[in-house]
């Protein structure tokens, strides 16, 4: 058996409508001046912004709530610098992040930014790793799909300089995790689906990559059956509050894989995507999806022969299958994007590639040179919507 060391600093609540009693419990790692770093509308306009300040400002060891609420849904650099700037001047001390994966990946740069006399340029540009010196970090997801509230990484887009890339660091994970799905009851369906298959991609790739260990397969295997069992189910109808809580718990634990063994090629694509397009992080995933299953199966077929039959399909023997599968899938979701459909061209490829980074040898594919252009020309021509 392959060996692994797993590591996890984060301590977390699971539960539904758990938050004001997680709060209370944690209340003397909420003490003294705190910034709240949010998206804001939606949240906004469903009371749940308010109750949480009303909640931390209940507390007695809080003396002060301050409030950001300008992330985009890809955080842009100049919204973590503004932040940064504003949880200076308050003299914060610690950082909450609420909302979907973009207001925790930002919250994540914001307290590395207030903790440290750098640029965020250096973190973000030049690879530099945050230091113990970070804000303590509180994370409250509302949505079922990123994992950000476990992962060591913070993913932030600049249109001025042309990336979407992560700051990444063990000190750069939150000290507290409250997943509460009832924060999910009001998410809707387009953002439920998106986000419900980036819980599968995670599974997927975490199951398929190089570090991939014993107890992140098991963790995916997990992940992969409740996805394709409960995200139909939801397709179906939202209100399913059970179905809901179960993919909360699989987004939660697909946020240890991440942490520890990464993912493979669709996520260090996306992200080259993601910066030219602006679209939301899965639907760049679900544009690639189809072609990197076709590869991905033909170079490991005993391995991804496993994934499919965990999603309940029995007798994929070929490549194109494979592809096939997850093609009929997502459309079944109302999601099956193309590339062409989200703005790009046949001119785009070269420009995407060579804007692919990161640890692209987690992919036992990327041993192929051409693999990520051809990926990238495929998925222009999905059938889409």
């Amino acid at each position: 058996m392959k060996e692994f060391t797993f590591e996890l600093s984060t301590k977390i609540y699971y539960g539904t409508n758990i938050i004001g009693e997680a709060l209370k419990k944690e209340a003397h790692m909420l003490a003294g001046r705190v910034l709240v770093v949010t998206s804001g509308r939606s949240l906004e306009n469903y009371g749940h912004l308010s109750r949480l300040l009303k909640g931390l400002e209940d507390l007695p060891e809080t003396e002060k709530v301050t409030v950001y609420k300008k992330v985009s849904a890809n955080p842009q650099l100049e919204e973590v610098q503004e932040a940064v700037a504003l949880g200076k001047l308050e003299k914060v001390q610690k950082v909450v992040g609420f909302g979907g994966g973009s207001a925790l990946d930002a919250a994540k740069a914001v307290a590395v930014g207030i903790a440290s006399e750098e640029k965020m340029e250096a973190y973000l540009l030049d690879g530099k790793e945050p230091t113990e010196e970070t804000l303590p970090i509180i994370a409250i997801p509302t949505t079922a799909g990123t994992g950000s509230e476990l992962s060591k990484g913070a993913i932030i887009s600049s249109s001025f300089y042309h990336i979407k890339s992560g700051i990444r660091g063990k000190n750069i994970l939150p000290c507290i995790a409250i997943v509460d799905a009832a924060y999910t009851w009001t998410v809707p369906k387009r953002i439920t689906m998106e986000t419900g298959f980036d819980v599968l991609a995670h599974a997927i790739e975490s199951y398929m990559a190089v570090k991939a260990n014993p107890f992140s397969e098991m963790l995916s295997e997990k992940a992969i059956k409740i996805v394709c069992e409960n995200l139909i189910l939801l397709c179906r109808n939202l209100n399913n509050h059970e179905a809901r809580e179960k993919m909360s718990f699989a987004s939660m634990i697909m946020g240890l894989n991440l942490a520890d063994v990464g993912t493979c090629l669709p996520h260090r694509m996306q992200y080259a995507i993601g910066a030219y397009t602006d679209s939301s992080h899965a639907a760049g995933l679900i544009a690639l999806y189809p072609s990197w299953a076709q590869y991905e199966f033909e170079m490991n077929p005993k391995r991804f022969g496993q994934v499919l039959q965990w999603m309940g399909y029995m007798e994929i023997s070929t490549p194109i299958q494979a592809r096939n599968v997850f093609e009929s899938f997502l459309e079944s979701m109302g999601v099956g994007y193309s590339l062409a459909g989200l703005g790009l061209t046949e001119g785009s490829v070269d420009m995407l590639a060579e804007k692919v980074t990161g640890n692209l040898a987690n992919d036992r594919l990327a041993g192929n040179s051409e693999i990520v252009k051809t990926i990238f020309r495929e998925s222009l021509e999905n059938s889409g919507i």
